[in-house]
């Protein structure tokens, strides 16, 4: 079931997609179940909206995938323990579908990468890996924004990622989506950027989501990016003000973001 958060007519609502229309919910289904108003409004009279906006912090895994299957058997055969790595953006960088990523006057070089997300559903503090399916309200498609001169400049990405309009979500949760098999692909101005799947992921999606649960408190709406898979370049792909940037996981859709400098 695809959820969207939308804009019409001057008030914010949800709504469970169906075909070219959006059923009505009565509120925000993550907290109220999904009873609905009866009112049907046509998806394209509306505006989308982030799917979700976090209630305290979205968490970014580094980079998670092998570089090769040759790399994943090696690590495999040697044994080698890799925890994840991750950084926090907050949740003021979250902006919508159509929303700008706007270019900090601090950086020069902008990048960008396409990423699965996980919303968190419930409050969740070590979560065992067999019981993280329980705190998953659904998955939605990010764009990473990262700053790459300043996470140099820095030695951390702490400032790097946090800007505001650094963390596009949308178009939609999808709460049934399968990530046995998560495809993901990226464009600049149609030009492909980034083309990729899980297969070589090093943790599971339940992996990641106890570990971080294991660090923090999840709170619902907390949003988790998974990493970026099949990307052309390893540090994601730079922007510039007037490209438009598309991400795209099949299952879930299309978000697209234009780039702006800021003002």
């Amino acid at each position: 079931m695809k959820i969207a958060r939308f804009s019409h007519e001057g008030a914010i609502a949800f709504g469970i997609v169906d075909d070219d229309e959006l059923v009505v919910l009565e509120k925000d289904p993550m907290f109220a179940g999904y009873g609905t108003t009866g009112e049907r409004i046509a998806i394209n009279t509306v505006k989308l909206l982030s799917p979700v906006i976090p209630r305290s912090k979205v968490v970014v895994m580094g980079s998670d995938f092998f570089a090769s299957a040759a790399a994943e058997a090696e690590a495999e055969a040697e044994s080698i323990p890799r925890e994840p790595t991750f950084v926090i953006k907050p949740n003021t960088s979250v902006v919508g579908p159509g929303d700008a990523i706007v270019l900090p006057a601090q950086s020069t070089d902008v990048r960008v990468a396409g990423s699965l997300a996980i919303i968190i559903g419930t409050f969740a503090k070590n979560v065992a890996v067999d019981d993280v399916e329980s705190v998953i309200f659904g998955y939605t498609v990010a764009t990473d924004v990262l700053a790459q001169d300043l996470a140099i400049a820095d030695g951390n990405a702490a400032r790097a990622t946090a800007f505001d309009s650094f963390c596009p979500l949308g178009p939609v949760i999808e709460t049934e989506f399968d990530v046995d098999q998560v495809v993901v692909h990226g464009r600049i101005n149609d030009a492909q950027f980034q083309n990729g799947d899980t297969e070589l992921q090093v943790h599971s999606i339940a992996e990641i989501v106890a570990f971080a649960s294991s660090v923090f408190t999840l709170l619902p709406g907390d949003v988790i990016l998974t990493g970026s898979p099949g990307l052309s370049g390893a540090l994601g792909a730079p922007v510039t003000a007037g490209d438009t940037v598309q991400v795209e996981i099949p299952g879930i859709g299309v978000l697209a973001n234009p780039v702006r400098r800021a003002a």
